[in-house]
């Protein structure tokens, strides 16, 4: 198969460009995932608070 020098050129900036729009995709969505775990943390926190501190003695 026969590609001239200019058509290899530009393929392998299509493929460049397309590299660094995954990287920039899964950077984003790792961002968004820490996040999301550091607010699900924060919730988990906030219902444990109180827990064990009374007893209900009517049972």
């Amino acid at each position: 198969m026969y590609m001239d020098i200019a058509a290899l050129s530009m393929a392998m900036s299509a493929s460049q460009v397309q590299t660094g729009i995954s990287y920039a995709l899964m950077a984003k969505t790792l961002e968004v995932a820490e996040i999301s775990g550091d607010e699900f943390a924060k919730m988990m926190e906030a219902a444990a608070t109180g827990v064990g501190q009374n007893i209900d003695v009517m049972a």
